[in-house]
């Protein structure tokens, strides 16, 4: 028979070692599950869409291509489109700098963007050009399409070290904010014409039409870029422009329920259907409404914003991006099977779901705002981790096509038919994904690290 203290301490020590043992299953399942995405984000990702994507004949890159990955008749090419793989390209050149197909792509489409989509006479870049890169459809600019234009040269510069390529980058920087800033309000002007005229909204304007109307979606993106051109130039008027478009998102976009205004007016006030019939709100929710997906991803943006700048205990916006996200989950996640539904909206008698499809994005951004606040707040009564994990089973079950590669357009639960639908067009290429899936793999193996 044992001596009372004996016992006590061999049934301590038995404890810790399974407590021990339970901790290093949890880290070890961690990093099983970064070797797992990293994998489908090699395999299924990026070899599906490079260097296959590459437009040898005409430069830039293909956009349409079908559901089993043929390129499609029609390839037109838009600047946030070809924008977005020269990042890409980029970040997996530095991620991946044994696969010089990286290094290749991100310097072909960077000379597409300098030869054919930018506009040598005016400045600025086109919104859309054909295949061969003849300036096509409406000549109008957006503080959006030039945001990704910025957003594409630093990362590339950041890839290359090419001065010439961070003098463009500066010179794309300098025209859209002598052209699109709004010294008054503050922020940008999203519509521009051929010459870099702000167009404001002519009273016949359409109620259903967005021109005119500064909006959230153009603004985190100026952020995102701003934030990608501060990194590889800390120049004081781009941190200027950083934290002015940091400041107006978070105290004046996100409304204090947590969501974002959509569409506003130029001095910020917001454009909202809220006061009409429920046929009026509904006819116009393209520009008013809950899109969870925006949400959470400006979480996450204006986080790395925030420590792109350098603020450091920056409570206030770690507070602003965590009600964000808490309200993504409380109002658009299903529960059942997990993932963040596209559209709800504040009715005067009360919260619900009006679009409950499952865009591929929104998941992406959800992922990658969900692990985040994972690392921040591991405690949290939300069980971010556990989230994290369903969004990517249900991912894994509903987005991914394991048979074609790449991410269907929605999930497969709520719209079947996309099984059959195309894989890229001008608005759905590699960027969500690939930038989620990147970040959740480095945070995966940084989380399981720490706990060792």
């Amino acid at each position: 028979m044992k001596f009372p203290h004996l016992l006590f301490f061999a049934l301590l020590s038995t404890a810790i070692s399974c407590n021990s043992t339970t901790e290093e299953k949890h880290e070890s399942q961690k990093e099983i599950l970064a070797d797992q995405m990293e994998t489908h984000l090699k395999t299924e990702v990026l070899d599906k869409w490079y260097p296959m994507s590459m437009d040898t004949v005409d430069g830039g890159f293909l956009s349409n291509f079908s559901f089993d990955f043929k390129p499609g008749e029609k390839q037109e090419k838009m600047i946030v489109t070809q924008s977005r793989q020269v990042w890409t390209n980029s970040k997996a050149s530095l991620k991946y700098p044994e696969i010089d197909y990286y290094k290749t792509g991100a310097k072909h489409g960077y000379e597409f963007l300098r030869d054919k989509m930018w506009d040598s006479e005016n400045g600025g870049f086109y919104w859309l050009v054909d295949k061969q890169g003849n300036q096509t459809g409406d000549p109008m600019k957006t503080a959006y399409g030039n945001a990704f234009g910025i957003f594409a040269l630093a990362a590339y510069y950041d890839a290359s070290g090419d001065k010439s390529v961070l003098e463009f980058a500066k010179k794309a920087f300098y025209w859209l904010d002598e052209h699109a800033h709004d010294s008054i309000n503050g922020g940008y002007y999203q519509h521009l014409d051929p010459e870099g005229t702000t167009i404001s909204r002519p009273t016949s304007t359409p109620s259903t039409s967005d021109l005119g109307y500064k909006d959230q979606n153009s603004s985190i993106h100026i952020l995102e870029a701003f934030t990608e051109l501060y990194h590889v130039w800390p120049d004081p008027l781009v941190k200027d422009r950083l934290e002015e478009m940091l400041l107006l998102i978070r105290d004046k976009i996100v409304t204090p329920k947590g969501n974002l205004t959509l569409f506003l007016y130029p001095d910020w006030s917001p454009v909202t259907f809220v006061d009409s019939t429920e046929e009026v709100i509904l006819a116009h929710h393209n520009l008013d409404h809950v899109s969870f997906g925006h949400d959470v991803e400006t979480g996450f943006l204006m986080i790395e914003a925030s420590e792109v700048l350098g603020w450091e205990n920056d409570t206030t916006t770690h507070r602003i991006a965590k009600k964000m996200i808490d309200h993504a989950l409380d109002n658009g996640w299903d529960g059942s099977v997990g993932g963040f539904y596209d559209e709800g909206y504040y009715f005067q008698d009360g919260f619900r779901i009006t679009h409950d499809t499952k865009n591929w994005w929104a998941q992406a951004e959800g992922m990658n705002a969900l692990l985040l606040m994972a690392e921040l707040y591991p405690s949290d009564p939300h069980d971010y981790y556990g989230k994290f994990e369903k969004l990517w089973n249900y991912t894994d079950t509903y987005l991914i096509d394991h048979e074609n590669g790449d991410w269907y357009s929605g999930g497969l639960d709520k719209q079947p038919n996309l099984k059959t639908v195309g894989k890229g067009n001008i608005w759905k290429g590699i960027y969500h994904h690939y930038r989620s899936l990147d970040h959740c793999v480095v945070r995966l193996r940084e989380m399981s690290e720490q706990s060792e």
